[in-house]
């Protein structure tokens, strides 16, 4: 699992010395860490082992508040809302001795540590050969089933409600989005049930049931840039 663990921490190093790890607090870093899997993975494959440490890693020593936290700045973080990560760092007291969620602790002295998976995308990421890409829906006929979806905007905070069709991908309903509310494919996140909605995905897929409200984080320019 890759050091997903919460050990209490006594003030006590192993060698004798006292080691306030709480007192040490860093500001958390914005870039992503760099790192290649031994083995290629397909983004498939990659959430399969985010959602299998997230289902796992409460189980561990450490408040599963702070997991909870963690979770969801670990989300903000890889999908370039480095603000909203800090706010939700700081509103769970978590200290960060070296700026990244790798090593973290919480204001009981609780260690936490995450792998490096759960942050970022392997440099060697590989595209899912694509039964998502060419499958028919096997349940219906070609088109699909006609379903009624919820979408909740971040930047409105309001639901938008869609008919789609189980066959629509994400990308397709992204660009139908985008024509309706002004809102670029590229600066929408899909989330739904705490996992990030990849563009090729398709409704089926993603089994989300009908009436069922899908987060849509919209990025927000930044304003430094635009003065």
């Amino acid at each position: 699992m890759g050091g997903c663990i919460g050990a209490h921490r006594d003030g006590n190093s192993p060698s004798g010395e006292s080691s306030d790890v709480t007192g040490r607090n860093q500001p958390l870093k914005p870039e992503k860490p760099k790192w290649k899997s031994d083995v290629p993975l397909t983004e498939g494959q990659l959430r399969s082992k985010r959602d299998e440490f997230w289902d796992t890693a409460p189980a561990f020593e450490g408040r599963k508040e702070i997991w909870d936290a963690l979770k969801a700045a670990a989300y903000a973080l890889e999908t370039g809302d480095h603000s909203l990560a800090q706010a939700i760092v700081d509103g769970a007291s978590i200290s960060l001795p070296n700026g990244t969620l790798m090593d973290c602790y919480d204001e009981l002295g609780n260690r936490y540590q995450l792998p490096v998976y759960v942050l970022s995308s392997p440099t060697n990421l590989i595209e899912d050969v694509s039964e998502t890409d060419t499958a028919v829906d096997t349940e219906n006929s070609s088109p699909g089933t006609e379903i009624p979806i919820k979408f909740r905007l971040s930047h409105t905070n309001k639901d938008l409600k869609l008919f789609v069709r189980t066959t629509d991908t994400v990308m397709k309903l992204k660009k139908r989005i985008g024509d309706e509310q002004g809102i670029e494919p590229s600066k929408q996140r899909w989330f739904f049930s705490g996992r990030l909605l990849n563009d090729k995905l398709r409704v089926v897929d993603a089994k989300i049931p009908k009436g069922y409200v899908v987060q849509v984080i919209v990025s927000e320019p930044d304003p430094s840039i635009e003065s």
